[in-house]
């Protein structure tokens, strides 16, 4: 069978890419923006992507057209897919159908930490043997892939809330009928399709009420929206979990070793199961990591089984990545792109590295962001750093200037890439940390950057 991918280079619909092509059907694609690290997994197997949506990609018909949400009314493709006869599915649809059908679903919902938590997890089952499918919204280095089939039962899925097609806006998550799942946290986001917490709380409520009874649910016991949702209805048992003891309806916790949670003691009630040393940082990462634990015992893999995975998971790409280091100045790739996950983020670096400089680096690309719906908690959010750079594309819609403003002196703004990584690199010291945070590919910086330090300094 011939699939062809519209909007194939996101992280949700590049998954399915491979595992239709896992599968044995011949799949290709298209998409406007094309940057790594999917475009690179897409050639490497073997999928051919086309630049652009117009409509001549449907010629000759494939067999089937997968429909990504970031396509609307008035493409080309759109139309033409419209006026023809060609089948046409939504990316949940059709791997609710062709692959999680007669599966044990273990599903990551939340507004952060779900590609954290789904890789974690991921991990933990194949650690223990039980070679479980997988469809990540990142590229764990343990596995090389976002996606792939797997050998048993078991499938791990990141959990998205976004809407699943311009033909279908339920919340993605429904289709997909968890029999575990776990729910890290829930604030306000997606703006341009929710009007505000409560419209998302709901399509929450709708996720939990498919959850079966002999199911279970793993919650942020320390998120008060998350209970206000719970409280809405749930007929399946739930255990808790916090970052720290305390926390009533918390059945799991830890307790810090280390200032910045390289090393945990895991706490089910008052008994210890051991501790976790592991690479990653943040007590936002101590949460996910007892989430993946709690899920992975619901599906027989003991405590102990997961605390030495958790030693043996090596991270994920664009989560704290290190993308290279020039004269002592580290570069990190991160995909935070909320003032929450910016500050965790921010908080865990602080604690992994002390009084040394971080530069933080913010475009400001999401929907969301691009909206101006969180700009007031922007600065608040960047106060973990010592230094502010804010990129302000032409067509952002508000002024970063405020935010800049808001942090002080350390912040600056810069219209053009090429401009900011020029900029940047002659201003940076031996001994930073610079966080670039973005959800896509941010003009190439990282590598503009690096290129442009070891200009600087000649290679050395």
């Amino acid at each position: 069978m011939h699939v062809h991918i519209l909007g194939i280079c996101g992280t949700f619909m590049g998954g399915i890419a491979a595992l239709a092509k896992a599968a044995g059907h011949r799949v290709t694609g298209s998409d406007r923006n094309v940057y790594p690290p999917m475009s690179t997994q897409l050639r490497a197997l073997g999928i051919e992507i086309v630049e652009g949506f117009d409509a001549a990609q449907l010629d000759p018909a494939p067999d089937v057209v997968v429909v990504g949400n970031v396509m609307t009314r008035g493409q080309p493709v759109i139309e033409a897919l419209l006026d023809s006869d060609i089948p046409y599915v939504s990316g949940p649809e059709w791997l609710s159908r062709e692959v999680l059908r007669g599966r044990w679903v273990l599903a990551v919902a939340g507004t952060h930490g779900k590609t954290t938590t789904t890789s974690l997890l991921a991990w933990i089952l194949e650690h223990a043997g039980l070679e479980p499918g997988f469809l990540i919204g990142g590229v764990p280095d343990n596995f090389g892939v976002s996606a792939r089939l797997g050998r048993t039962p078991f499938f791990v899925i990141e959990a998205d809330e976004y809407d699943t097609a311009f033909f279908d806006k339920r919340a993605k998550f429904v289709h997909y009928r968890p029999r575990t799942l776990i729910l890290n946290n829930l604030e306000f986001d997606h703006a341009d399709i929710y009007p505000d917490v409560a419209s998302i709380q709901r399509q929450f409520h709708h996720l939990v009420r498919i959850v079966p009874p002999s199911g279970r649910i793993v919650w942020n016991a320390s998120d008060a929206r998350l209970a206000e949702t719970l409280a809405m209805g749930c007929w399946t048992p739930r255990e808790g979990f916090a970052r720290e003891p305390g926390v009533e309806g918390a059945l799991w916790s830890a307790r810090p070793v280390d200032a910045d949670f390289g090393r945990f003691e895991v706490l089910e009630g008052d008994r210890s199961h051991g501790t976790v040393e592991w690479s990653l940082l943040g007590a936002h990462n101590v949460e996910n990591a007892l989430a993946a634990i709690a899920a992975a015992r619901h599906a027989g893999v003991p405590v102990a089984q997961s605390i030495a995975a958790l030693a043996q998971f090596r991270g994920i790409a664009r989560r704290m990545q290190l993308r290279g280091e020039v004269q002592g100045i580290r570069v990190y790739d991160d995909f935070a792109h909320h003032p929450t996950a910016i500050r965790t983020t921010l908080d865990g670096l602080r604690r992994r590295v002390g009084a040394e400089r971080i530069v933080a680096v913010l475009e400001p690309r999401s929907n969301t962001m691009r909206m101006g719906v969180h700009r007031d908690a922007l600065a608040p959010s960047l106060a973990g750093a010592d230094e502010v750079w804010l990129y302000a594309p032409a067509d952002l819609g508000w002024d970063v200037a405020e935010v800049a403003a808001a942090i002080g002196p350390g912040a600056h703004t810069r219209t053009d890439v090429d401009a900011l990584a020029a900029d940047l690199a002659g201003s940076l010291r031996t001994g930073d940390h610079v966080l670039i945070m973005s959800n896509g590919g941010f003009g190439g910086l990282h590598g503009k950057l690096l290129a442009a330090l070891e200009q600087r300094f000649g290679g050395r």
